[in-house]
């Protein structure tokens, strides 16, 4: 196996430093297939040195954290500064697509930064996926079920893809909350991609075209549509469990916020819209995904990320620090101004306030 092959399947699964054998390899690679279940291209129910690598390079937003973990060196960074003096924060489930996997890895250096210990209960990635689809994941792959069933798990972030009502929700809520009450549920509604157009021609260079009414329009039809039945769904849900326990992350309002800042030429650092999005499909690029990373950091620990270091992603940017703190208060914005988020804008502390 050659040596950036065994990096990215190192940094993958977690591994502060590369394996010494085969054996040890496979070990990293069994523990790869449980976070990654859909790696395992030929469905034989063993991951292979192969089906890692062309796994990463199907999914650009693992690779590009896995890159910055890295380092320019090509070496595998160490790993972060042990976070038991802090205090311990709540137990946090990440069960993603693509478009919100990112937010596992980034979002325990802003809690150690806000002086909160981050729990990790686990992650858990379908690429393009309904959360019904983790739900109907087999039992020795479904991590996300075994982190509730133990009671490991006080909050359970999710990501639905575009078909809504999405019983998966329904279905991964009800059993956290049978084993644990206070369980919070936390559901991203994403941006649209492509820009919401069906046809998958679309370019991303088209992204550079959006106005301020356009990205306006956007947005009215966006909540119009996909946002109003997962309102619903959420509504009907609380109502059933007889509880409010679970609550929207607005990203879809931060993203088009950022855009038209964009449009107008008032977001230090970034000139077009293409700045934010890798691709035609629209996964993010580091300002994007730092952003929906402020939007979670938000709803999971109720308090503004204002204040926060520049994330590492961001410090080559141009106006870096001017860039952050924009993204911060564009995501405190969105989900204070939310009601289905669960968190108001009285809530207080910055993320740096005691």
């Amino acid at each position: 196996m050659n040596r950036p092959l065994a990096l990215i399947v190192a940094l993958l699964v977690g591994a502060p430093s590369l394996p010494a054998d085969n054996a040890a390899m496979e070990k990293r690679l069994s523990r790869a297939l449980k976070l990654y279940p859909d790696a395992d291209a030929d469905k034989n129910g063993a991951l292979s040195q192969d089906e890692a690598l062309k796994y990463v390079e199907k999914h650009p937003e693992l690779k590009t954290l896995l890159e910055a973990r890295m380092g320019g060196s090509g070496a595998p960074q160490p790993p972060s500064p042990t976070t038991s003096d802090l205090p311990s924060g709540p137990r946090v489930f990440v069960c993603a697509h693509s478009f919100m996997i990112f937010t596992a890895m980034l979002l325990p250096p802003l809690a150690e930064a806000a002086g909160i210990g981050h729990q990790d209960a686990g992650r858990q990635m379908l690429g393009g996926s309904r959360v019904i689809q983790h739900w109907d994941l087999p039992e020795e792959k479904n991590k996300a079920k075994a982190a509730l069933r133990e009671g490991k798990v006080d909050v359970l972030t999710l990501s639905p893809h575009l078909l809504l009502p999405d019983e998966g929700i329904d279905q991964f809520a009800k059993l956290g909350l049978d084993k644990n009450p206070k369980l919070r549920v936390l559901v991203q509604a994403s941006w649209p991609a492509r820009d919401g157009v069906e046809d998958k021609g679309f370019l991303n260079e088209k992204r550079n075209e959006a106005t301020a009414e356009s990205l306006r329009r956007m947005h009215d039809s966006f909540h119009a549509s996909w946002l109003k039945a997962l309102e619903e769904q959420v509504r009907r849900l609380n109502a059933a469990v007889g509880q409010v326990s679970v609550f929207i992350v607005p990203v879809c309002d931060a993203v088009i916020a950022l855009r038209q800042r964009i449009a107008a030429g008032t977001a230090p650092g970034l000139t077009k819209q293409t700045d934010l999005f890798r691709d035609n499909l629209g996964h993010p690029l580091p300002p994007l995904a730092a952003l929906v990373s402020y939007c979670h950091f938000a709803c999971i620990h109720g308090r503004s990320p204002a204040g926060l270091p520049v994330p590492a992603e961001l410090k080559d940017y141009p106006n870096a620090g001017e860039l952050n703190r924009l993204l911060q208060q564009l995501a405190w914005e969105a989900v204070t101004h939310y009601p289905l988020s669960g968190v108001q804008a009285d809530a207080g502390k910055t993320a740096t306030q005691p």
